[in-house]
């Protein structure tokens, strides 16, 4: 687990419980997969009764006025239980909202979804949109969750901006991923908007680290799972897990799995603590990097250490699996984020 700070942080994790089970509700995931929407309205309206939507809101709104620690912390609870809905995103994008949308995403009847992303490979949301007259136009792509999104905060050259799903000159194309949930494209054309609230990059920059505690909570509940079939499968009429190659991959993984903890503590810490852009930026693509790595080779060991059963649908940790393969790029990819830590580090 993630450093915790506080009470608030131990409070956040105990309340993930209440929809995510020790080990996840894999059979609901499993069902979500074929859903159009692909979110479960009974889980969703358990998370407004939780009130976490408001988590990074400020107390002047109602809002619980709590820290990008306690985000992550739920963040990496979801990734261990596989949870499918976009509690993250929503989170992170309702203090960029005006008071109408806010209202509406916090009673459950409006989801929001950011929508940056314009390059296949960048670690920024560079925007190459046109913004002018209450309209804008261009194109992003790669969004999750859209199919559940009933509007969206797209960011533009000057913040972001808010597009309702059904406003004119938008259009929406969406494909399946490897773990059966959908990435869409965006283009718009003369497409109404208003302006957002803050700023979307860093709603974005913490929604990243939320992302990577995310990422890392799946990534470490498909090892426990692989130590644990290799206390039980048999071979040459030994526990597979007594062969020593086998131990000394299992502790290579488990000790990368410390080391990226650490460094997205250090990022949390970054924003937590008002360090200047530049050291959150460059924490934050550290964190980032590492974690997908990290997260790839645990999925690589998982698959071979299972066999053949580790890729098949039946069994659970080729969900897990499937999940890192699917999202461990989604704020860029691990080699572009180590080209901008080196940027900021003047290449040491």
């Amino acid at each position: 687990m993630l450093m915790e700070a506080s009470e608030s942080v131990r409070m956040i994790r105990d309340s993930v419980g209440a929809i995510a089970p020790p080990g996840g509700d894999l059979k609901r995931v499993r069902a979500l997969r074929d859903d159009p929407v692909g979110i479960d309205g009974a889980v969703w309206q358990q998370v407004v009764d939780l009130g976490w939507l408001a988590l990074r809101l400020g107390e002047e709104h109602d809002g619980l006025g709590l820290g990008v620690r306690e985000l992550c912390a739920i963040g990496e609870e979801l990734g261990a239980a596989l949870v499918p809905e976009p509690i993250l995103a929503v989170v992170a994008m309702v203090p960029l909202l005006g008071d109408d949308a806010r209202e509406r995403v916090l009673d459950g009847s409006l989801i929001v979804v950011p929508a940056w992303r314009e390059g296949i490979t960048g670690a920024d949301g560079a925007s190459g949109l046109t913004v002018a007259d209450g309209k804008v136009s261009g194109r992003k792509i790669l969004v999750p969750h859209a199919s559940a999104a009933g509007a969206f905060i797209v960011t533009g050259p000057d913040g972001g901006v808010l597009v309702e799903r059904g406003a004119a000159g938008l259009s929406i194309e969406s494909c399946k991923t490897q773990d059966g949930g959908k990435l869409s494209t965006l283009v718009l054309h003369d497409t109404p908007c208003v302006p957002a609230s803050g700023d979307p990059l860093h709603a974005l920059h913490e929604l990243s680290l939320a992302h990577t505690a995310y990422l890392l909570g799946a990534a470490e509940r498909a090892f426990q799972m692989t130590l644990e079939y290799l206390g039980i499968r048999k071979q040459f009429g030994r526990f597979i897990g007594s062969f020593q190659v086998l131990q000394h991959r299992a502790a290579e993984a488990k000790i990368q799995v410390a080391l990226s903890r650490a460094v997205l503590d250090e990022a949390i810490s970054a924003v937590e603590g008002g360090a200047s852009q530049f050291d959150q930026v460059r924490t934050a693509s550290r964190a980032i990097a590492r974690v997908s790595d990290t997260a790839m080779l645990i999925a690589r060991e998982a698959v071979q250490m299972h066999g053949a059963i580790g890729i098949t649908d039946e069994h659970d940790v080729g969900l897990y699996c499937r999940k890192i393969l699917s999202i461990y790029n989604q704020f860029g990819t691990a080699n572009a984020h180590r080209a901008r830590y080196l940027a900021t580090t003047g290449g040491e």
